[in-house]
């Protein structure tokens, strides 16, 4: 389980960008977005690292 902090994601349109990006990466992958807490939790078989390159492409760098 990765766990980002998204300080760009505010709304539902970057919620779902955001789960987007995650499932272009590992179609497999299983995202909780906390939208007040301005995090997500990604459950991937992924690394950490293609998560993160993907969410920054996506527009949401992880702090």
């Amino acid at each position: 389980m990765h766990e980002f902090k998204l300080p760009d994601m505010s709304c539902g349109h970057c919620r779902a960008a955001v789960t987007e990006a995650v499932k272009e990466v590992d179609a497999q992958a299983e995202v909780v977005v906390d939208l007040g807490a301005k995090t997500a939790q990604v459950n991937s078989a992924a690394t950490r690292e293609q998560l993160a390159a993907a969410l920054t492409e996506a527009g949401y760098p992880p702090a």
